[in-house]
């Protein structure tokens, strides 16, 4: 076989393949694509109807366990940073000794690892008061 032959077949080749890959690439799954890509979160802005506690903060009913769960849950049921855990005696102990207004204003205000009214930005002192509340009950 000449060079110039084995120099065709070579290029020949290498059209085919890139033709083949090509093709494949084109009929990947476009749904497969577009859940690896599609946002893991949103933005809502205030005044908006986003869900959430943030919806019933605006004017809908006040659920202080539904609130726990979108808010509070993520340190209190573990008990991460020292944070009292929920249905533990933590809470009965520390109402007994702190008493209910220390617990209220310690959420408002944020204590040791706790960011003030902790992650629930959009709850209302009284919120914050119904939450405390719904915890202690939860070590009785």
């Amino acid at each position: 076989m000449s060079n110039i032959a084995a120099k065709a077949i070579s290029a020949l080749f290498a059209i085919t393949l890139g033709f083949l890959a090509t093709s494949t690439m084109a009929n990947t799954d476009n749904d497969a694509i577009a859940e690896r890509i599609k946002p893991v979160g949103s933005v809502c802005v205030e005044g908006e109807d986003c869900g959430g506690p943030a919806t019933a903060a605006a004017g809908g009913a006040f659920s202080a366990a539904d609130t726990y769960t979108a808010s509070c849950a993520a340190c209190h049921a573990s008990g991460i940073l020292d944070a009292p855990k929920f249905g533990s005696s933590d809470w009965s102990d520390r109402a007994t000794a702190k008493g209910m207004d220390t617990l209220v204003t310690n959420a408002i205000n944020g204590i040791n690892a706790m960011p003030p009214r902790g992650t629930c930005a959009s709850c209302s002192d009284d919120d914050i008061k119904a939450l405390v509340e719904y915890m202690v009950d939860s070590a009785k």
